[in-house]
Parts: C-alpha cells; structure tokens; sequence
C-alpha cells in the first residue's frame, strides 16, 4: 500500500518529508488560516463552502495566496485522489488546510526572493482513530462543561477567522478535563451567553424549538449551516437566540455539529441529565436527514472502525 502525500508549496511530496521553517510565522506567532473538510463516501463535504470560509479567513489576515479558488480546489481534489489507495475504500478522510503569511518578519533575510510567500499546505488524513475514539459517544451522548476561559469577544478578534492562534480553545480544553474527564468544552462569552464548543457548534430544543447561539461570538460552522437548512425542510421550528447556561439546563435535547463528528448528542450538561439522556426525537430526525443527505450512518462508521482500530492494538 502507497504511502501518503501533502501538497506542500506548488508541488506533491511525501507525508513524512515535509517541514516548514522554524521561522515560519505560523510557528513563531501562530499566523496561520486554516480549515477541515471531510468526505463522506470518499466525496468532500462542501468543499466550495470551506474554501470560501479560508480565503475569507485570508482576507481578513492580509494574506495573498499566489492561486485562485477553482485552482486551489483542482488541487485538493488531487491531494484527496493520491491519497485514497492508502487506504481501504470504505475509510473516509479529513482535508485539512495550512496556510501562513510565510516567513515571519524579522527573518525574511534568510529565505531567498521565492520562498518570502505564504506556505501553503493541503493534507489528508484518515478518520479512523477520531471516529473509532467517538464510536461510545454515538450510542451514549456527550457530556458537556462551561470551562472558566471565556470566549473572545468580537470587539476583540473578529470569530469569523479560523486561525491556528487558538490557545484559549486549548485552555477550555484542559479545563474542560479537570471539570470532567471525557467532557467537552462548551465556552460562553464574557456576557455569559452560549457561543461555541471548542471543535463545534451546539445546539439545543427547548418546547420543541431547536435553538442555536447567536452568530456574533462564534465561527458559522458548515454543518451548523446544513443542519439548520434541514430543520427548514423538515419543518422544525429554529431561531438563533442569546442563551445561558443556565436557562439551557431546562433543555429537552442539546447536540454538537462539527465536520468530523456529524452530529452527535450530549447526555448531560453541566453535570445535569438531559432528557434522559439519549437522543431526542428531533436530534434524530436532523440526524437521520443529515445521513440520508450525505450517503454515512455515523454511529455505524465509528463502530466499524472502532473494531478495525481494536485489531491493530
């Protein structure tokens, strides 16, 4: 079986042969846009719709990449393409990309006139072990924490940007796990509203209603996108609201959307039982749409590479 590739600066080289400077600014200041596709079925989720999120991310970092959207996702599809033999055909795939401003300044007299130009780097990389690790949560929920790091406001940096500079997500995280072991993290903003997971979107039903936080403290997720252009469809009844914690306790449902994950429910909520702590009815209804639209039962693709995970160990 072949090895894997990256697209790394105008040309394809092995996974494990490429570097970025130690004074790559997306190294020393954090200075890098980047995004996550997945494919279902080996067919990259809104692929257009993560592009646009990145070049709009670049825009607001003052980066210029040296090629247009049509050519930047010629070649990713290529990236995915050499990629999957690496494989076995029924494993699907996260699309990652990297980009940097390139050298950082200060530097810029090491790199010759060529190499002062944002890095860019397409990646693929298999699903396996994050689905098979989330293939218990599918069946039994997720629990859900507020950690002490707040949010950034907008006012601060605009949430729109996906940057790789995301340390207060790291921190959520840890806190997260000192809180509950196992739990993600669920940030409000510095007024105490609801914002966003620190790897999705969150949404919760209330008499019926399926809420989501308001969009001005969080990125606007693609799958919360879909999820919402479902609930439409289906005739579900969805606002965006300003949401505390602690009137989100008398929830009847709260699940997570993200690329990766789908969507995937929480049993508790502060250490409070949801519902019963399964899955509600209009969680599954969203549920069963997104996987008819998307062609993958999410629970039975963790659990069948859960089991393949388990045979390697």
């Amino acid at each position: 079986m072949s090895r894997r590739v990256v697209y790394f600066n105008n040309r394809f080289i092995p996974e494990k042969d490429a570097r970025v400077s130690i004074y790559d600014s997306g190294l020393t200041a954090g200075d890098m846009a980047f995004e996550v596709t997945r494919t279902y079925r080996h067919q990259p989720f809104r692929l257009r719709g993560h592009l646009e999120r990145l070049f709009s991310s670049l825009a607001a970092l003052w980066i210029t990449l040296p090629l247009g959207m049509d050519e930047l996702e010629r070649l990713t599809l290529e990236t995915l393409a050499r990629n999957l033999p690496t494989e076995a055909d029924d494993v699907d795939w996260n699309i990652i990309h990297n980009v940097s401003r390139g050298p950082a300044a200060g530097f810029r007299d090491a790199f010759s006139p060529e190499d002062r130009r944002p890095t860019l780097i397409i990646s693929c990389y298999p699903l396996l072990a994050k689905m098979a690790a989330l293939a218990p949560a599918y069946s039994t929920g997720l629990d859900l924490v507020v950690p002490p790091q707040r949010a950034l406001p907008a006012e601060l940096f605009e949430s729109h940007i996906k940057t790789r500079s995301r340390l207060h997500y790291k921190l959520a995280d840890l806190q997260a796990a000192e809180i509950r072991p196992g739990a993600f993290a669920l940030l409000v903003d510095p007024d105490g509203f609801l914002t966003e997971c620190t790897s999705g979107n969150v949404f919760l039903v209330r008499d019926g209603e399926l809420l989501t936080p308001e969009p001005r403290n969080l990125l606007l997720g693609v799958t919360r996108e879909m999820v919402l252009h479902l609930a439409g469809e289906l005739g579900i009844p969805a606002r965006e609201a300003n949401l505390t914690a602690a009137e989100s306790l008398s929830a009847q449902e709260m699940f997570v959307t993200s690329t990766s994950i789908g969507i995937l429910h929480a049993r508790t909520f502060e250490g409070h039982l949801i519902g019963d702590g399964s899955a509600g009815p209009i969680t599954k209804r969203l549920r069963a749409a997104f996987e008819s639209a998307v062609g993958v039962n999410f629970a039975q693709q963790a659990e069948s590479y859960a089991r393949r995970m388990s045979k390697l160990d």
